[in-house]
């Protein structure tokens, strides 16, 4: 019985695996890699001594702080916009923000105070043609993942989904960021010791 389980478990975590790794294997003649562009917006922050703030909703805004976890690990000046200690963005700074279906109320506004401000503007989406924040971007991520947008199509599907709703997007925004962090370590020539030292402490 418990192998059976564990087999079964398996099975179900590769299915999993590899639809989100679908995401990724899907080539685009016409959006660049969201990797490459987000390795090269975070380095050239780094590079011009900036701060990188990051801001989503929902389970997109945790993928987004657990990115801004590891970026402050690496040694960069990291922020999840609404804390207390957030500081004020300029024009040196970069701004991570998603937007899965395309955009929301509070993703555009936040966009919005960015761009005014002066800081360049990071948009993640699964819908950057028609999405209300990419007009504030001053460039797209594009992650081509099924979003909240898609869920009254797989509502009309007869099978539960393996995946719900926004979770390929957001489960592919985490394993995308885990690239980011392995990319921007050799970037930012920053070792396995110094990451770790920078992990807190007060736990």
């Amino acid at each position: 019985m418990e192998e059976s389980t564990a087999e079964s478990m398996s099975t179900l975590a590769t299915r999993i695996c590899n639809q989100i790794n679908s995401v990724f294997a899907k080539s685009s003649t016409t959006n660049p890699s969201p990797l490459d562009i987000t390795v090269d917006e975070i380095a050239s922050t780094a590079a011009r001594r900036g701060k990188i703030f990051v801001y989503g909703v929902g389970r997109e805004g945790l993928m987004m702080k657990a990115l801004c976890m590891r970026l402050a690990h690496l040694g960069l000046s990291a922020h999840c916009v609404g804390d207390m200690t957030t500081p004020p963005i300029s024009s040196s700074d970069l701004l991570i923000a998603s937007a899965g279906p395309g955009g929301f109320s509070t993703v555009d506004a936040i966009c919005g105070v960015a761009k005014t401000n002066g800081g360049r503007v990071l948009v993640l989406t699964a819908q950057p043609e028609s999405g209300s924040s990419v007009k504030y971007a001053s460039v797209v991520a594009y992650i081509a993942a099924q979003t909240m947008a898609d869920h009254g199509v797989a509502m009309e599907e007869t099978t539960t989904p393996l995946l719900p709703m926004g979770s390929v997007y957001e489960g592919a925004m985490f394993v995308l960021f885990e690239m980011v962090v392995f990319k921007l370590s050799s970037v930012l020539g920053q070792s396995p010791h110094e990451i770790q030292s920078r992990h807190t402490n007060l736990e």
